[in-house]
């Protein structure tokens, strides 16, 4: 247990920080759900949108130290692959 005032605001702090990642990074898989479902649905015009809100998101979540940015541009680029074969088989 900490004792001292900097450890125990520390720990505080590190709480706040947790539940705040946490929040970004279950946004982030709900909106790659979301995504999925419209690549599964066949839609090209649904899916465009949903990649669009997923990449937005990933990019804001990276811009703060949730994420490291090449884990959100190596997370666009297997979502973007997705969307490409997708265009691909209905092209």
């Amino acid at each position: 247990m900490a004792h001292s005032l900097q450890a125990k605001k520390r720990v505080r702090q590190n709480a706040k920080k947790r539940a705040i990642n946490r929040t970004r990074k279950s946004q982030i898989k709900t909106q790659i759900k979301h995504f999925d479902a419209a690549l599964s649905g066949g839609n090209v015009e649904a899916a465009s949108e949903q990649y669009k809100l997923v990449a937005q998101k990933l990019d804001k979540t990276a811009a703060t130290s949730t994420m490291h940015k090449r884990t959100a541009a190596r997370k666009k680029s297997r979502l973007a692959k997705k969307l490409n074969n997708l265009k691909a088989k209905k092209g």
